[in-house]
């Protein structure tokens, strides 16, 4: 599933082309999404606003429209969000179309039908169940080790499921938990109840460090990401310890192990993460 990074990417791959723009008309092939495609009210609140912003919370992309309303793209799964003409035509799974006044097409296409697609009012996104009970942004600059600490307070289950608890910190999946805790130096079965301030305090700024990279080098493309214009991350290349099970430790050279949690895979090196 794309993460913070890959959708980081992909507002910042759209932004310039889609602000200023126009939705002319909205299209929707197949409404069998995660949440049905409310096809009337999706064009009712798109059609005929010009694009005033592009952002991001957590996994979610906001498109701000004029009048008050903003469309919420989520990839789900396989989702791929990309502008080609107008004309172009049509790939399979291609499940919803935004005709622009450039003679773009913003299209979502969605395999494997995880994906959404909705219209807000602009004012009611905070108090909308797909966001009211998100946790805090860790790229917002008020990420700290203390944010971390006071959401631990009471708790005493794994630090790496801990951390992928969006209503504690957004946009921190699979990968990105892996890659901080390899970097923190920190096991991910640890108990949050046995960790440290200075701990809490590191694994913050790896997060903030991970996130950072993965952004600057497209995102992470194991399966089905791109960005807007259709181009794949190379984060991959960077992964310390996701995917690496019985390959050398870059730091230490031990082989990195292999375990589940919460049914999926976590990597860590068995001699820096003790």
């Amino acid at each position: 599933m794309p993460e913070l990074p890959e959708i980081e990417v992909l507002r910042r791959s759209l932004e310039p082309h889609l602000v200023g723009d126009r939705i002319e008309r909205v299209e929707v092939r197949d409404a069998r999404l995660r949440e049905k495609v409310r096809r009337a009210e999706l064009s009712r609140r798109a059609s005929g606003r010009a694009i005033q912003s592009v952002r991001r919370r957590g996994k979610y992309l906001l498109i701000d429209l004029e009048g008050g309303q903003t469309v919420v793209v989520h990839l789900g799964m396989s989702g791929r969000l990309t502008l080609v003409a107008g004309a172009a035509p049509r790939e399979p799974h291609e499940h919803v179309a935004f005709y622009l006044r450039s003679g773009l097409r913003l299209r979502l296409r969605d395999p494997r039908r995880f994906g959404l697609v909705v219209a807000l009012a602009t004012a009611s996104l905070g108090a909308d169940p797909h966001f009211a009970g998100l946790g805090v942004e860790p790229l917002d600059g008020e990420f700290r080790g203390g944010t971390l600490r006071e959401a631990a307070a009471g708790r005493r289950g794994p630090v790496k499921s801990f951390l992928m608890d969006a209503a504690v910190v957004v946009g921190v999946g699979n990968i990105y938990a892996t890659e901080s805790l390899f970097r923190a130096g920190i096991h991910p079965a640890r108990s949050v109840a046995r960790i440290s301030p200075e701990r809490w305090e590191k694994l913050a700024g790896a997060v903030v460090e991970i996130l950072s990279q993965a952004i600057g080098e497209g995102g992470t493309t194991l399966n089905d990401f791109a960005d807007g214009e259709g181009r794949s991350g190379y984060f991959q290349v960077s992964l310390a310890a996701y995917g690496r099970a019985g390959a050398p430790c870059p730091t230490c050279g031990e082989a990195i192990r292999r375990i589940v949690q919460g049914g999926r895979s976590t990597y860590y090196c068995p001699r820096c993460q003790r």
